[in-house]
């Protein structure tokens, strides 16, 4: 018998997760490299890299050409087979929910899209005209051709969707997942993000904003969120995805949750193109919690955004404490991934899940002198076995986008 809250609105629970990021080529083996310390930033070793300011990068551990066939991958551009990778995994840990194609719905946020077709074309146009160009140029670099990708796969005719929210669209999807399931309209839904666009334009793009670390030499290094230090972030691909469900769907079936998607605080600064505002974030801090109806004592740990810009990890750090406070335990795995762009939002929301689900926080990397600016409880060394019942995971875009997410343990 459904509870009062569920007749009011559905809880959102989620009963898989797939991801491949620099890490590991699963969810599993990117988790245990998480917590193993390691680094998934390396030296670009591309011809193209080398008059580069940047040669480093978060390349992806496993090639989804080692898993998408042949033939699908001449209609994929890197960032659609990746997220279909995702997608794949995180169906068959869900058991594969034998569901109403008219109930299931796919949301796959990108920040760039299928850029590396883009470029390609253009190059093979200037080379061989127009003539040679392939057939799948056009639904390879459609923003929204990593969600369709994903809808076809599993024959989602509830809605497909696609956030373009710069570094937030990941998460921005997922809780765009969770509203179509709390709105009735869905009773599962795959969410999530996928970015692939390590490239000449993107990388030299970033480092002349100076948003990129440097540290070419000591690629495993570069990535160092809250740490004196930084001096940027490090470009990563790679994606992840969750199956969401209508809780009552998912007990019906006797699936077991990992978590609950307890709320979501959506907000924009209109303030600046790239530099954030505390305002902002606090407000969608704020809001996460409230959806949720829990308060800032309920919080255990916080997955910060935190991407190692020099401006960027200050203004977040302010705006956890102030929305929050300082008692949460603070990671940002960033750190080992690099900047997983629009992938970023929904791969934290990854191990946010994992952390609940095993009472274990994972380690930032790099951290080794914390910026005096900030005044939080931040897991570093080593992983930190603790009890959470409730966490945050914190994602900001370019243009202003701000998208917290709140877990919980399911009950």
């Amino acid at each position: 018998m459904l509870d009062q809250r569920e007749h009011v609105r559905p809880e959102v629970v989620v009963t898989g997760m797939g991801a491949t990021t620099p890490l590991g080529g699963d969810v599993p083996t990117s988790w245990s490299a998480l917590l193993a310390g390691e680094s998934g930033v390396t030296a670009l070793e591309d011809p193209w890299a080398e008059q580069l300011p940047v040669r480093i990068a978060g390349v992806l551990r496993k090639d989804p050409a080692e898993i998408v066939d042949r033939v699908q991958r001449r209609r994929l551009d890197r960032s659609q087979e990746a997220a279909l990778v995702a997608a794949r995994e995180a169906w068959s840990d869900a058991g594969a929910p034998e569901v109403d194609p008219e109930r299931l719905a796919v949301v796959v946020g990108t920040g760039i899209g299928g850029a590396l077709t883009m470029l390609d074309q253009d190059d093979r146009l200037e080379e061989l005209g127009p003539r040679l160009l392939s057939p799948f140029t056009i639904p390879r670099l459609m923003p929204n051709g990593a969600a369709a990708v994903v809808s076809l796969e599993l024959g989602a005719r509830a809605g497909t969707h696609a956030p373009t929210s710069a570094c937030a669209s990941g998460a921005e999807a997922l809780a765009v997942g969770a509203a179509l399931i709390r709105s009735g309209r869905a009773d599962v839904v795959v969410a999530g993000g996928t970015d692939a666009c390590l490239h000449p334009l993107s990388i030299g793009g970033f480092a002349r904003m100076g948003a990129l670390s440097t540290r070419n030499d000591t690629p495993e290094l570069a990535s160092r969120p809250f740490d004196r230090d930084r001096d940027g972030f490090v470009m990563a691909e790679g994606a992840g995805l969750l199956v969401l469900e209508r809780a009552e769907f998912a007990r019906a079936r006797a699936a077991r949750p990992y978590a609950v998607l307890a709320g979501a605080g959506v907000t924009s600064d209109a303030h600046d193109m790239t530099t954030p505002d505390t305002r902002g974030q606090v407000r969608a801090l704020t809001e996460a919690l409230h959806d949720a109806d829990l308060t800032p004592a309920d919080i255990g740990h916080v997955n910060a955004h935190a991407t190692g810009t020099p401006a960027g990890d200050i203004t977040e750090a302010r705006g956890i404490a102030q929305a929050v406070g300082t008692h949460p335990a603070v990671t940002a795995t960033k750190s080992a991934t690099g900047h997983l762009l629009g992938a970023a939002g929904a791969v934290e929301a990854v191990f946010t899940v994992l952390t609940l689900r095993h009472a274990l926080i994972p380690a930032t990397r790099n951290l080794t002198d914390t910026a005096p600016e900030v005044e939080l409880d931040l897991v570093t060394g080593e992983p930190r076995a603790v009890p959470v019942t409730a966490a945050l995971s914190t994602s900001f875009g370019f243009g202003g986008h701000n998208v917290v997410l709140t877990f919980r343990s399911p009950s």
